[in-house]
């Protein structure tokens, strides 16, 4: 009763955001409750200490200094620049930006695509004297369908990589179809909701958006992403690639490491940390032996059944906790590995239901205020039915795989 106690009292300040009446964010939460199951005994510390994955936490750390390198060169300014001021047509824009913004986040952590290219895409539109909304959008319901595709576009999908052993290549063969179909979906979908944006077909000016490149650093972060990816497909273990791509970036007589350090999301981290041990103390409370009687019970095996769950948890307390809700559950799956599979593509794909469904959405939505407003109905309008389409793309992708 105690750890059930601390896992709902995690959970709903995961729901909400916030602690009501206390200065506690998700982070904090997860904190509070990680040293809670250890204070009242439901964990020892050597046993939290085991319950951290710690191959999710290098592989996303690993991450975060590559994309802070690319980041630091002007390399993303520099590439959905170079996209969108060759569009000359307004639909051929928004598909520019679709491309890159989803192409980008299949690589690298989709957070970072949204930072990067929303102002990017908010100072274009408007000099074109276009509605920079639907293009807006575009950067961020790509940047969720485009990071599905692999272990490497967001952190849950890291933590189902870490957790179900599957590699770099097959999660790439199952998922990738899933995240181009979607990516085509999202123009499509923003084209119809915007059909006075699209409907006369003017051409746009010639635009140039000044821009700052570290060509040295630019390549050398470039080669390194590039050699990464090539060990990925190779079948090397992807954390370990990861942290040493990583830490072959940090030896530079260019950059700072301050510079690097800062662009690193440490709470991220702390909050993963903390959400390992919560969840393994569910474990260790007895429940376990519950769980496989749950399992035949939810119809959890069925890969529709799984879709729908996974996506309405993770529009509850947001996809990486909703990913440590199932790991206990996917244990006592007949087919485990479709079960992870399913379970990445839902719980990311389910981020574009609402504005508040991922944290992609959000970075858009702050970083464009000053230039654009969008609203909750302006993105659910075209976020509820292309999540429906996606996921059910999705899950038919999934049930060919048993």
């Amino acid at each position: 009763m105690t750890a059930l106690l601390i896992f709902l009292g995690v959970y709903f300040v995961l729901a909400v955001g916030r602690l009501p009446g206390f200065r506690v964010d998700r982070t904090g939460a997860a904190i509070i409750g990680a040293a809670l199951m250890v204070g009242a005994g439901v964990l020892t510390l050597d046993q939290a200490y085991r319950a951290i994955n710690f191959d999710t936490i290098v592989l996303l750390f690993g991450m975060m200094i590559v994309a802070a390198n690319l980041r630091l060169s002007g390399f993303f300014t520099v590439a959905g620049a170079w996209a969108v001021e060759r569009a000359r047509r307004p639909l051929a824009l928004l598909a520019a930006i679709v491309a890159v913004s989803g192409a980008l986040s299949a690589v690298f952590v989709n957070d970072t695509m949204c930072l990067v290219l929303t102002p990017l895409v908010a100072e274009i539109t408007v000099a074109l004297k276009r509605n920079p909304v639907p293009y807006l959008l575009g950067v961020a319901m790509a940047s969720n369908i485009g990071s599905a595709a692999t272990i490497t576009g967001n952190p849950q999908n890291m933590l189902i990589g870490s957790y179900s052993g599957i590699p770099y290549a097959r999660f790439a063969a199952a998922s990738a179809p899933v995240a181009a179909i979607g990516l085509v979906a999202t123009v499509a979908a923003i084209y119809l909701f915007h059909r006075d944006e699209f409907r006369h077909s003017d051409r746009l000016a010639a635009f140039h958006h000044p821009h700052r490149l570290n060509r040295p650093l630019m390549w050398k972060a470039l080669a390194v992403s590039a050699g990464m990816l090539a060990f990925f497909f190779a079948g090397w273990a992807v954390p370990k690639v990861a942290v040493v791509g990583g830490a072959v970036l940090l030896l530079t007589r260019r950059v700072k490491p301050a510079k690097i350090y800062v662009q690193v999301d440490w709470p991220l981290l702390v909050m993963f940390a903390g959400l390992f041990v919560v969840v393994a103390g569910m474990e260790q409370s007895g429940l376990e032996q519950r769980l496989a009687e749950a399992v035949a019970s939810l119809r959890l095996d069925n890969v529709y059944v799984l879709t729908a769950l996974a996506a309405a948890i993770s529009n509850i307390v947001s996809n990486v906790p909703a990913v440590l809700i199932f790991k206990p559950f996917l244990a006592h799956m007949a087919h485990p590995e479709r079960a992870w599979l399913t379970l990445a593509a839902a719980s990311t794909l389910a981020g574009n239901l609402t504005v508040v469904g991922s944290i992609a959405n959000l970075i858009v939505v702050e970083r464009a205020r000053g230039q654009a407003r969008i609203g909750f109905w302006d993105y659910a309008r075209v976020g509820i039915p292309l999540t429906l389409a996606t996921l059910a793309m999705a899950a038919v992708r999934m049930s060919w795989l048993g």
